[in-house]
């Protein structure tokens, strides 16, 4: 560590100031760009998207460093913040504060610059300050990263690499999926992938008595009635196990608190508890083809028949769709209405189908998606052609109120795909690390090469930064906050920190990556939805900025 490297927390904090001041700024200054008459203006905000995802970018990274800060602050009290957390601290901050200010990939073909967002270079002098110097150039050195390398080898950890603050209860949850990951899921994924075959229901069932899926629901419901963050935890371990393993409490997580929000008393009692004990397993059916996340010009109809409904439309892209007891679908019921304010949300009961007979109801049909990953569940198109749905099955028996309920939905959704994220980024690393230490070129182990060992470094320092956003905007939900920004910026950081990981670590793997047989293979391809699903990058970078400039 060098001598100005000495004082990182004070350095941290007074970086982190001046990234708030030009981040108060760039609001500034794209705001009066998209506004008119103090209120956002759409068409102007879509005309300058580069300014406005830029912002979103630059919030979100910002968003990332006082997290980071925090972090450090937070267990340096707890005496853990040792070597390799002071390491990866100082990496975060020299790479993040370097990007800031140089430009920050918002993908690989897309850079945004601080000029992008129309701030003069009398702006950007608020990032001149000794402090954001001193970790630009003493921060995430080429030395800095070997020596993370040598210390994650040296300390062998199976869980993470440095301290991720969380209390003993949450690191205690963490071991246990842990274990069960390494001994369940991760020796069997592989061939699940390559042979595009759903995960066994003796896994399932095994994830029903660890309490996967009632997870977060209260105890009075059946559930465990634990946070959010060991929601994040669980998915964070089973994921990095198999992304589709982890995804599977996602279908409870997202029909239980549409039910909890929206349900009357009477739905509450008959759903939550076969919810959290896994006998009832559910899909989200909301997306429609040609709507992608526009939502408001949803299609599909639900009509009055009798005391009951019929829905007829299709449906496309719908996750775990064959072997579920309910469906959450999202359907037009009020005549007249061509957006959001006629949609309402059912609860509509269906019986379980095979991998060869997916649907067996009556007015229900469909076929399997052929994907690149996130294989497991299994994607789907599903048609409704005057399928019928219980009249108590409305939820909270009211019309019209579809949009609103899911939209309640969105921030455990978006914390939980970043959780995700982070799992598969962990995995990532895992396999990365694993074949530089065995695979040797030139007579020494592929990790002893700098470049290599760089890209692992970066690999141990992002998943970290993801970590901390995620958890935060867990923490926030956790406390009643509302946290849709946060949830967001953890979801748009932590998907593109999966696929870099993924990308690099089959760069480590050299042709062998390219190979089927290895995992990294399936982990690349597993990796690529996260950018896309629940809010893909662009949608996702489009909601932060309207928040923030409203």
């Amino acid at each position: 560590m060098t001598p100005a490297m000495t004082d990182l927390l004070d350095l941290a904090a007074s970086a982190t100031d001046a990234a708030d001041a030009l981040l108060a700024r760039a609001v500034e200054v794209v705001r009066d760009r998209v506004t008119t008459g103090g209120r956002v203006d759409p068409a102007r905000l879509d005309a300058d998207q580069t300014a406005a995802h830029g912002l979103a970018w630059l919030a979100t990274y910002v968003e990332a460093l006082r997290q980071m800060r925090a972090w450090a602050e937070r267990i340096e009290k707890d005496g853990k913040f040792g070597e390799v957390e002071r390491t990866i601290l100082g990496i975060a901050f020299g790479e993040y504060l370097a990007q800031i200010r140089g430009g920050i990939p918002m993908s690989q073909g897309e850079i945004v610059r601080v000029a992008d967002l129309g701030l003069s270079s009398e702006d950007v002098a608020l990032l001149d300050t000794p402090a954001v110097r001193t970790l630009i150039a003493e921060g995430n050195t080429q030395d800095a990263r070997l020596s993370l390398v040598r210390l994650m080898r040296e300390r062998n950890a199976d869980i993470t690499v440095g301290a991720t603050g969380l209390d003993d209860e949450l690191e205690m949850i963490r071991e246990q999926f842990r274990r069960f990951s390494k001994d369940r899921v991760e020796p069997h994924a592989h061939e699940w992938h390559l042979k595009d075959e759903l995960i066994p229901m003796e896994v399932i069932s095994e994830l029903a008595d660890l309490g996967v899926f009632g997870l977060t629901i209260p105890e009075e419901h059946g559930g465990l009635g634990l946070s959010k963050a060991s929601m994040v935890v669980v998915s964070e371990e089973l994921s990095r196990g198999y992304i589709g393993v982890g995804s599977l409490g996602t279908r409870s997580e997202i029909a239980a608190e549409l039910i909890l929000c929206g349900g009357t008393d009477e739905q509450k009692a008959k759903w939550l508890p076969g919810l959290a004990s896994g006998e009832i397993l559910p899909t989200a059916v909301f997306t429609e083809p040609n709507t992608g996340s526009d939502l408001g010009a949803l299609r599909t109809r639900a009509k009055r028949d009798g005391d009951d409904w019929t829905i007829t439309g299709n449906k496309t892209w719908i996750t775990h769709a064959a072997r579920t007891h309910v469906m959450t679908v999202l359907a037009r019921s009020v005549d007249g209405t061509d957006d959001y304010r006629g949609l309402s949300m059912f609860l509509a009961e269906k019986t379980p189908g095979t991998d060869e007979t997916p649907f067996v109801d009556e007015g229900l049909s469909g076929g399997e998606i052929q994907v690149l990953g996130y294989r497991g569940m299994k994607e789907y198109t599903v048609n409704f052609d005057g399928f019928r749905v219980k009249g108590e099955n409305l939820l909270g028996g009211e019309e019209g109120q579809g949009f609103k309920q899911l939209m309640q939905t969105f921030e455990s959704a978006r914390i939980q795909t970043a959780a995700r994220a982070i799992g598969v980024a962990q995995s990532a690393l895992d396999a990365g690390l694993r074949y530089a230490e065995d695979r040797k070129q030139f007579g020494k182990p592929l990790i002893e090469f700098p470049r290599v060992a760089s890209k692992l470094a970066m690999m141990a320092v992002e998943i970290m930064v993801a970590r901390q956003l995620t958890y935060h905007s867990a923490w926030q939900k956790d406390h009643g906050h509302r946290c849709d920004l946060e949830a967001g910026m953890a979801k748009l950081l932590g998907a593109r920190v999966a696929w870099a990981a993924a990308d690099n670590a089959l760069q480590i793997h050299g042709g062998n990556g390219f190979a089927l047989e290895y995992a990294i293979s399936r982990i690349l391809c597993d990796a690529r939805i996260l950018n896309i699903f629940e809010g893909a990058a662009e949608i996702q970078a489009q909601v932060i900025a309207r928040r923030l400039l409203t």
